[in-house]
């Protein structure tokens, strides 16, 4: 893992959201918040000046003098090297797409959950950990990345119907770009650190994959001596 400490902008008019956010971030080891901003005048006055210490800015898409989608749009504009993560109430479909066209690494619904707050931050350390070491990828790289993967690919129950109960399209995808991205066979409790889930769910998706010939496990001995399974994916 990268030892870089990423700074954080954090975008919210109301002061307690922003609290909860900053102790999100700062509970993360890797991540400085830098500032607090209340209005797009305040960010953009920040950012003139400290831009280049800034990784990431969780925005909010309701901000006194602007929309946060203005604001998305004109930080893109001005600093590329700057994440951008909504965190906001807004769950209209217009807005959320609009989002995903400006680019945005990820998109939170508030009331924010802390485990799925924590995903989003392991996420981004390993994926700017990850493309730091690259100079050039493959397809399949690339689709694991983005998590873009032809649907023929996709680990889909023998009869290609529906996942089964307890399985969702956006973990699997997780878990798997997170198994991609393993230089070593991980345990349940690998994973489930990793993507901010129980160890019993980690289990279940990895021995889904299992099942579906995605991914094999063999049997280790722990550092007490007791037996654990460790998974890989399949090449």
């Amino acid at each position: 893992m990268n030892d870089k400490t990423h700074g954080v902008l954090i975008i919210e008019d109301d002061f307690r959201i922003a609290e909860i956010n900053r102790q999100f971030v700062e509970q993360t080891p890797g991540f400085r918040v830098l500032h607090e901003a209340k209005t797009k005048a305040e960010a953009l006055a920040f950012l003139a000046e400290q831009a280049d210490r800034v990784s990431l800015v969780l925005l909010d898409a309701y901000i006194p003098d602007a929309t946060g989608l203005e604001l998305l749009w004109e930080i893109r504009r001005h600093y590329r090297h700057i994440d951008i993560v909504m965190v906001t109430a807004a769950k209209e479909v217009d807005t959320i797409q609009e989002a995903l066209r400006g680019g945005v690494f990820d998109y939170l619904i508030k009331p924010t959950q802390s485990e799925r707050m924590a995903h989003m931050l392991d996420r981004f350390l390993k994926e700017r950990a990850w493309l730091e070491q690259k100079q050039e990828m493959s397809q399949e790289e690339l689709d694991l990345a983005l998590n873009r993967r032809p649907a023929a690919a996709e680990p889909t129950p023998a009869g290609g119907g529906t996942l089964p109960k307890g399985i969702d399209r956006l973990t699997l995808d997780t878990v798997l770009s997170t198994m991609a991205q393993a230089r070593e066979p991980q345990t349940a409790v690998d994973l489930a650190k990793a993507i901010g889930a129980s160890r019993s769910t980690a289990r279940r998706y990895l021995e889904y994959l299992v099942a579906q010939g995605k991914a094999c496990a063999e049997q280790a001995y722990g550092e007490v001596g007791r037996p654990e399974r460790r998974y890989r994916l399949n090449p």
